[in-house]
Order: structure tokens, then C-alpha cells, then sequence
């Protein structure tokens, strides 16, 4: 595929090779003969390796799950699961081990688990020189999919948000640190989609920012975070930050992770094969490709993905959860041309998603007998995202919208082509979900007030951001129809407002298992409910 984002076959192999020691079947791994205990553990805190990252799972299906972990050396991941919390009849593992070049993670994918039932698992490491040196034990449970059509059913929930730790504002645990993920913790969704910008590698902290009031936000900075990332252990370093935070561990101990990429995971708004100008003084390495393909290898090191041998940097996937819900995950980074004034009649710098994901979410919708269709989309579609680099010109666009209310020109072309293929198959019930703006909203799409007029009408939700500056709100475009129903900030608000201010947002799906309706509710950082619908079924 033209300009597709993949590294040169080398570092793919090399990828590959280093991703088979820490990527196994726990099948594979059961019928393997496990080691045999030391009989005495060493408890010298200096001998057992520790687990800074935590434990978290993803990529979660009916029967299988990614459980991920870190440690600070090189060691041997044990896991154990059950069912039962309290490990009754457990299943023991002697699993991957965890090396320097892939930053000391490593993960199980766990198969042939019970769809329908929560799952309990608990991680250790085994040090590699002292083999009695054990860590201490971490736990984590995974709630799993109900089982096939036509069985049991329960009521699904889940939790979207995105843009997390970027515009100078980072963990603050004087504030309470990241509590936004606490806030969505106690809702306990069996899943939560993280709809990009995970790390702000272009976004340096400093120690300390003045507020409005006088006060001081005091950011924990690492040396990752004292500068814009370029090399591959400044990438690792943006990503194992986010995990210093107590409340973020928790939540990844207790809710599996859909991750999707946006642009801060490289650099903001970049697109494949762009070269760095020289307004922007920050970087040495200028070759955006090069930094893509440092960042997205330490993302997918320090994330639960499945790693898919024939593709192994894929980020567009599904997640069927069963009757009542799949989720289409899609990658608007890999595959795009270039940012331009976005009035493109087609060829490749029109694309978003590009050909080849375009065929498979038309074929992945297509096949879906779920009753919802949740679409995670990182950028909104009607919401205008100009992009302001000092090294582009004025009047270049980064998202899907082009800000000129007309027929479908651009990138647009591709949104008006899906939508237009979900209408001629009369595919029912699609939501999308989405992020990157800095605030929240909900926009119903109608047919009747769109200058493009070909689709079924549908509902946006965008959440977040998690622990980032607040902006906003965005121009909005009008060719699709949107009606913007809700927004989760003032139209005069001051630009880059603190999580102090407590604008920080998120959503909340909720499926019933009896009636078929999704609940969509958006809430603030202390989980305050600030907009709620209910959206019945289509027949």
C-alpha cells in the first residue's frame, strides 16, 4: 500500500523475533514443564525486581486475553488465573521472559478463557541471576465477552476518553494525580477505549506552573519528560510515565485497554513521510518516518496489543463482545497524506484511512451480527482541528473537516463513502467515539440538515481530555449535518485550561442486555454526570 507506515523488513523481523519471546499462547506455555521453585525466596528488596509499570490487560475477546507487565531487569514473567479471587484451582504459567530491548515488558495471551466471567490473574518475576529472587505479586482481573450468538447475555458497559498528560500538565500528586482514571474506575466498565495521544512526546514539564490563582501546579518530571522524545528510550520513557501514576495502575489492573494511536505519540499532527522545518528548533532527527517508527514500536512494547505476525505494527482491529456489541478500533495516522487545505477531489493525499482499511471496516461492519456498532475514531468529523505548526502553512488541515460547509471534498470523501456504504447495507446502529478536541461533547448527524445527504443518521461522542490542557470549543463543519446536542465547556473559555479547573472528561456507554438500548452518559473528572441519551435499537 502506498506510503503505508511500515518499517523496513529488517526491523520488522527484528520486531518480530524480540516480540516472540514476551508474545505466547498461554496454551503453548501450560503444556510446557514448569521450572521448580526455590525452595527459600530471597526477600532482599535490592535482588527482587520490581514492577514499576504494573499490570494491566487488553485486547481482551470471548476466550482471550493479553495480560502485560514490566519489570526494571531482566527476569521471567509467572502468572497465575482463575475464576475464583481467592486463586481456588489457579492455572500456573512459566511465561515469556522480560529483556532490555523490549524495555524490560513482556506479555501472556491467555486462550481458552470462560466467555462471560470475570477473570482473576496474578504476575510475578523471577530474577534471571538469583532464581529465588521473586517479586512481589500483582493482581488483576479482566472481565471477558459473553459467549457466542444465540447464548447468555449481559449488560455490557464501557468507557472512552483520550489526549492524557500533554500541554504542560502532568502528574500532579499533590492534586491527587491522574483522578480522572479513579473516577472511571468506579463506574467498573468491562473495557475502556483509549482513543489516542496517550503520551505527549512533544510535550516537555516543567516542575513547576503557575496557575491563575497564584498557586503552583507541580508536575513529577522525569528525564523523558524534560525534553520532546527522538530516541527510542525517550518514546519508552513518555510511555512508562503515565504508569507512575497510583490511580492509572489501578484502573489498568481492573479494566482491559482498546488502544488506538493520535499524533502526540510522534509529534503533533504529523503524517507519513514529513520532514520536521526548520522553525521548529526542538529536534535534531527531522525525519518524521524515523521517529514514527521509534515511537510506535515502544507503544506497542508498553500496551497490551496481540501482536499479528503478518502485521505486526497493526493498530485497526475489532473486538466482537458478543449479541450486543463490536468495536471497530481505526488507525487515522499510518495510512494518510499529507495535512493540506484538505479541498482534494481524490488521489492519495485526500486519504485518511487509506484503501486497504478502508475495504476492511466496509467488510468488518459488514459481517457484524452484534446489535451496536461502536466505531473509535481518534479524530471528530465534523469538528474543525487546523493544523498550526510553525513549519506548515496557514490554512492546512489535520482532521477529517476542511471548515468549508460544502459537498464532501478531501479527506471527507472518505467519510461520505462509508457512510454511504452503511446505508446501501442498511447496517444499523453505529456510534462513533472519539477524542483529540480537549473537551467533551455529543453531535447527532442527520441527513436532512447535511450537504451531503446519502447516509442513515448517527450519533458522536467525543470524550476526554485525561490529564491535559482543555480546549476549545471547535468550529464546527457542517457537511455531514451535525447537530451538536451537547458541549462540555463554555464558547469563551480561556485556552488551556489546568486539570485544576476539573475539565477533564469522559464517556460512558451502557448496554441492556433485555431491551438492547445504549445509555451514553459523559462525565467530569470526579465522574460528575454532565450529559446522558438514551439510544434504542434500530430493528
Amino acid at each position: 500500500m502506498p506510503h503505508q507506515q511500515d518499517p523496513a523488513d529488517s526491523s520488522r523481523r527484528r520486531f518480530l523475533r524480540d516480540s516472540a519471546a514476551t508474545t505466547l499462547g498461554a496454551g503453548a506455555l501450560i503444556a510446557a514443564p514448569a521450572r521448580a521453585q526455590a525452595p527459600a525466596i530471597v526477600t532482599s528488596e535490592r535482588l527482587r525486581p520490581q514492577l514499576p509499570g504494573g499490570v494491566m490487560s487488553g485486547d481482551v475477546t470471548r476466550d482471550s486475553a493479553i495480560v502485560w507487565s514490566r519489570t526494571d531487569r531482566n527476569a521471567r514473567m509467572l502468572l497465575e488465573y482463575s475464576t475464583d479471587e481467592n486463586f481456588a484451582n489457579a492455572t500456573r504459567i512459566q511465561g515469556p521472559l522480560a529483556l532490555a530491548r523490549d524495555d524490560f515488558t513482556a506479555r501472556m495471551d491467555l486462550r481458552g478463557l470462560p466467555a462471560g466471567r470475570r477473570l482473576f490473574y496474578r504476575v510475578r518475576f523471577q530474577d534471571l541471576v538469583h532464581e529465588s529472587a521473586l517479586s512481589e505479586p500483582l493482581t488483576g482481573s479482566v472481565m471477558l465477552p459473553a459467549g457466542a450468538h444465540g447464548g447468555p447475555t449481559r449488560d455490557i458497559s464501557f468507557a472512552f476518553s483520550g489526549d492524557e498528560a500533554g500541554q504542560g500538565w502532568g502528574i500532579n500528586e499533590g492534586w491527587g494525580g491522574y483522578r480522572i482514571y479513579e473516577s472511571m474506575r468506579r463506574f467498573r466498565p468491562d473495557f475502556f477505549i483509549h482513543s489516542g495521544d496517550q503520551i505527549y512526546a512533544d510535550g516537555p514539564l516543567q516542575a513547576e506552573v503557575k496557575l491563575d490563582d497564584g498557586s503552583l501546579w507541580r508536575n513529577l518530571v522525569t528525564e523523558a519528560k524534560s525534553k520532546v522524545a527522538q530516541t527510542l528510550d525517550d518514546y519508552r520513557g513518555n510511555f512508562a510515565y503515565n504508569m507512575l501514576d497510583a490511580n492509572k495502575r489501578r484502573f489498568c489492573a481492573e479494566v482491559p485497554f482498546l488502544v488506538q494511536w493520535d499524533d502526540h505519540e510522534v509529534r503533533n499532527n504529523w503524517y507519513p513521510g514529513q520532514v520536521i522545518g526548520k522553525e521548529e528548533t526542538r529536534y535534531t532527527e527531522r525525519r518524521i518516518d524515523v521517529l514514527m517508527e521509534r515511537s510506535r514500536r515502544a507503544m506497542f512494547e508498553h500496551n497490551p496489543f496481540r501482536i499479528d505476525s503478518a502485521d505486526p505494527f497493526r493498530v485497526y482491529r475489532a473486538f466482537n463482545h458478543g449479541p450486543l456489541l463490536e468495536v471497530f478500533m481505526l488507525d487515522e495516522r499510518s495510512y494518510r497524506g499529507a495535512n493540506s487545505p484538505n479541498r482534494q477531489q481524490g488521489g492519495h493525499d485526500a486519504d485518511f484511512l487509506g484503501p486497504q482499511q478502508m475495504r476492511w471496516i466496509k467488510q468488518a461492519l459488514l459481517r457484524s451480527r452484534s446489535t451496536w456498532k461502536v466505531i473509535a475514531s481518534d479524530m471528530p468529523i465534523s469538528i474543525v482541528v487546523p493544523d498550526l505548526n510553525p513549519d506548515v502553512p496557514k490554512g492546512t488541515y489535520e482532521a477529517w473537516a476542511n471548515a468549508d460547509n460544502g459537498k464532501p471534498s478531501g479527506r471527507e470523501l472518505e467519510v461520505a463513502e462509508l457512510l454511504r456504504f452503511i446505508k446501501r447495507h442498511d447496517i444499523k446502529n453505529v456510534v462513533w467515539v472519539t477524542a483529540d478536541v480537549h473537551y467533551a461533547s455529543a453531535t447527532y448527524y442527520a441527513p436532512e440538515r447535511a450537504q451531503f445527504t446519502d447516509f442513515k443518521p448517527f450519533w458522536e461522542f467525543v470524550g476526554g481530555p485525561l490529564s491535559a490542557g482543555t480546549f476549545g470549543p471547535g468550529e464546527i463543519d457542517r457537511t455531514f449535518g451535525p447537530d451538536v446536542r451537547f458541549v462540555s465547556i463554555p464558547a469563551d473559555m480561556k485556552q488551556n485550561r489546568s486539570p485544576a479547573d476539573l475539565l477533564q472528561f469522559f464517556g460512558i456507554g451502557k448496554i441492556d442486555a433485555k431491551t438492547k438500548a445504549m445509555t451514553v452518559s459523559l462525565h467530569n473528572v470526579d465522574g460528575k454526570e454532565i450529559y446522558k441519551v438514551e439510544l434504542p435499537p434500530e430493528a
